[in-house]
């Protein structure tokens, strides 16, 4: 049996100034408020410690050196661990838009470790998104929406397919976005140029199911008052609790005031922080891969290499998501509460998890990050035990 004592924070009664999570056979067993804890048993001195759930992160491409695109088993292993050293404890693992047979070998790659639980599922971002806004995905893999090739995939990945980023206008939208609900797929928006119009249409189509929208802002058409395309019909759904936005919030992909404004507009819980971190996080600047495409990092900054050396396409993040995290708290001024809920809480939900993760919650899995008062990760549980 563990016990943590320190400030709640992802409960479903808002924060406990001086609590106690207590958890047993890799679930929690109780929670509360230090005064209302019935055993006088000894409990951890008063501390400082901030105790979350542990983070859920929708959207990750590696790190530590290893991208899931074209890492090996024990490349992948280790970038899913420096994830969960971090406070990830629920990751999903993306992969890029490439050929075919490259796709369905990494999905049967990452099936092994999403079975024995080092990652919670494989995103596939693209390749059925516009090549007009890839950003820095490969265009010569980009093609039209071709759902024979999405069932290939599935079917590869032994089921562990658990979302899908593609461009509303792509070929044959309709017959994909029935297959994806047929296997509990995640539909998720993005790397489109589609106006506000079809997107609101493909966001229709989808109801009675969650969908989301990749890096709201990144990979899309700017919002424009008189062109206000998907931005606009992403976040009026939003707020209608239609969907939830993916931001990757890290002071690279987006200004903190954009952050703030949508916090503000839609609320924590339609909003998904995501890393969009890939090889480099968690390493020195140099050079890297994202997929088929180089990557060079200044700065901590990732962009595509260019031959003559100008900047590329930002190629993804670098940083885990506990930074983004400590970064809309400090950088964006959202309150704390706001922000874990999004990197816990909602996120669970979308992937129909919320009974079991994301929240400080009796009989939910004891998944946990204690940090310190500026939100540097101090101890991280996974199913209750400590360092895995």
């Amino acid at each position: 049996m563990g016990v943590l004592r320190g400030r709640l924070v992802g409960t479903t009664e808002g924060e406990i100034a001086d609590g106690v999570v207590e958890f047993d056979g890799g679930l929690i067993t109780w929670v509360g408020a230090v005064a209302n804890r019935a055993d006088g048993g000894s409990l951890p001195a008063p501390n400082d410690d901030l105790v979350l759930p542990g983070l859920i992160d929708l959207h990750c491409h590696g790190g530590a050196g290893f991208g899931f695109p074209n890492a090996d088993a024990q490349g992948a292993r280790v970038a899913a661990a420096h994830h969960r050293s971090h406070g990830t404890t629920g990751l999903m693992g993306s992969l890029v838009s490439d050929q075919p047979a490259v796709l369905v070998a990494q999905a049967a790659l990452l099936a092994e470790l999403v079975e024995d639980g080092a990652l919670l599922g494989v995103h596939l971002e693209g390749p059925f998104i516009n090549a007009s806004r890839c950003g820095a995905q490969d265009p010569a893999a980009i093609i039209p929406g071709d759902p024979a090739l999405f069932e290939r995939i599935y079917a590869a990945a032994r089921g562990t397919v658990r979302s899908m980023t593609l461009a509303p206008e792509t070929a044959h939208f309709d017959e994909l976005l029935a297959a994806m609900r047929r296997h509990a797929v995640l539909p998720s928006l993005g790397h489109t140029d589609a106006d506000a119009t079809t997107t609101a249409a493909r966001i229709a189509e989808a109801g009675g199911g969650p969908i989301t929208a990749t890096h709201l802002f990144n990979g899309m058409p700017a919002l424009h008052h008189r062109s206000p395309g998907p931005v606009a019909a992403c976040l009026a759904a939003a707020g209608r609790g239609e969907m939830v936005v993916e931001l990757i919030a890290d002071g690279v992909h987006l200004a903190p005031e954009t952050v703030a404004m949508v916090f503000d507009t839609v609320g924590p819980d339609q909003i998904a922080l995501v890393s969009d971190a890939m090889a480099a996080a968690g390493m020195s600047d140099g050079d890297y891969r994202l997929g088929a495409l180089d990557v060079q990092v200044h700065d901590g900054v990732a962009r595509l290499a260019t031959d003559d050396g100008s900047p590329g396409a930002i190629a993804g993040g670098t940083a885990r998501l506990v930074d983004v995290l400590r970064w809309t708290v400090r950088e964006a001024g959202v309150s704390l509460a706001d922000a874990v809920i999004s990197a816990t809480r909602t996120p669970a939900r979308v992937l129909g998890l919320e009974s079991e993760r994301g929240s400080l919650t009796v009989g939910a899995r004891a998944d946990l990050l204690v940090t310190d008062q500026s939100l540097q990760p101090r101890r991280v549980f996974v199913a209750g035990t400590e360092g895995i």
